[in-house]
């Protein structure tokens, strides 16, 4: 086989590929996305059990292969530049380079949920619960927008090539966010602004960043002060969200 770029590693483990359709619960009714579609190993699979598979891959020599596959059309490019054709379900071994950017960029669409595989290291921190090592914006952001589950982690013997760390399969189901901002810019540039610095209090992630959030140093002036002591990692979504709601009205 071919070697590709460092990211690219595929799915070998016949059983695994078998669970991850199961897993989607596919029928012909169903359009499926899949993002990084390689060889094809899994897109031979989505198309005997969906009606219609839209495989995105950005190497031609790759794409090559997946024209004969029935009920596929193919898309040659970069996932995160092209526009996504409407689609109800996701499926996919995700390029890990570009994990955070194109689950964000699938959080914008409307879809009934995904199946996605990601480094297991990155998963935890999409599941992760305030006041763990793994819990920050990654966590905040994509349980903003979705419920997140690992359903299984993968050795690395299941790809080819092999990558250096296990690897995990996780179910996305989009939903609206189960409280409210004022702005939700505001609020995710809060979030970044919280976590930029995770050994630091509040109060100083926020003094730090005052010219990125657009808001004067006097502004927490606003927030109690038992609050500033605190951590940014110690909070739920719904508290930073109240937080950020408060310095959002202080916008200058």
């Amino acid at each position: 086989m071919k070697l590709y770029k460092n990211d690219q590693h595929f799915l070998i483990d016949k059983l695994a590929l078998g669970r991850i359709i199961e897993y989607g619960k596919l029928g012909v009714s169903d359009t499926v996305l899949e993002i990084g579609a390689g060889y094809g190993n899994l897109t031979e699979k989505l198309a005997k059990k969906a009606g219609r598979v839209i495989a995105i891959e950005a190497d031609p020599e790759l794409a090559a292969s997946l024209y004969g596959l029935k009920n596929v059309e193919v898309i040659v490019g970069d996932a995160l530049k092209i526009d996504f054709p409407q689609f109800n379900k996701v499926i996919s071994n995700l390029p890990y380079s570009i994990s955070s950017p194109v689950t964000f960029k699938l959080l914008r669409s409307r879809f009934e949920f995904g199946i996605l595989m990601y480094q297991y290291e990155f998963a935890k921190r999409m599941v992760a619960a305030p006041g763990g090592k793994d819990y920050g914006r990654l966590s905040i952001t994509v349980q903003h927008y979705a419920d997140v589950e690992i359903l299984e982690v993968l050795p690395p013997a299941s790809f080819r090539p092999a990558p250096e760390v296990k690897s995990a399969i996780v179910k996305l189901v989009p939903r609206p966010a189960t409280y409210t901002v004022k702005d939700e810019g505001f609020f995710m540039k809060f979030i970044t602004a919280a976590f930029s610095q995770r050994r630091k209090k509040l109060r100083n992630a926020i003094l730090n960043n005052a010219i990125f959030l657009g808001i004067s140093e006097s502004s927490i002036l606003k927030l109690p002060e038992e609050l500033l002591a605190k951590r940014a990692e110690t909070f739920s979504p719904h508290e930073l969200a109240n937080i950020a709601d408060v310095l959002y009205e202080e916008k200058t």
